[in-house]
């Protein structure tokens, strides 16, 4: 019987079920060739893969976010990886309990975004809110490890939905 991702999704209280959290480069079909063998999760020079889910790999933001360095891929030895598509699918997005938005400083997410893809463009009379340029940002959680508020979520990005004009 098929497990229901919303179901699932409400019982793990909201959290992103494995198959979201996936090392880079891998796609949702990772339970199909992955042999759960953590060689992936042992080459990891950022500690941020962990035995998951089923004991497939999965990653967490915490102190780190994923360098793209791909040493998790080097040391695959089973077709799990494939450094010819993008590394992740979901990207930063900022929510409205972030402290700037509150008109407190804060800039720790751009501090640690190595692709700059998030700035602060200055606001008269209000602390510089930050903005993410979904083009630049790779999705590699640092900003989220670092947020004081935990106020950054990696999300997929939001697709146009058809005209039918």
């Amino acid at each position: 019987m098929p497990v229901s991702q919303n179901r699932r999704s409400f019982l793990r209280g909201g959290r992103p079920s494995a198959s979201e959290w996936r090392p880079p480069w891998t796609t949702a079909s990772i339970t199909d060739v992955c042999t759960r063998c953590d060689r992936c999760v042992e080459a990891c020079p950022e500690n941020i893969l962990f035995r998951g889910d089923g004991g497939f790999p999965q990653i967490r933001f915490t102190g780190e976010g994923c360098t793209l360095c791909g040493e998790c891929a080097k040391a695959c030895p089973e077709p799990v990886f494939d450094l010819t598509r993008e590394a992740f699918p979901w990207r930063a997005v900022i929510r409205d309990h972030c402290l700037a938005k509150a008109n407190i400083h804060c800039s720790t997410c751009r501090d640690a975004c190595e692709t700059s893809a998030i700035r602060f463009p200055p606001k008269l009379g209000h602390v510089a809110v930050p903005e993410v340029t979904l083009e630049d940002c790779t999705g590699c959680g640092a900003c989220v490890a670092v947020c004081p508020e935990d106020a950054i979520s990696l999300e997929a990005p939001q697709t146009e939905s058809p005209s039918y004009a």
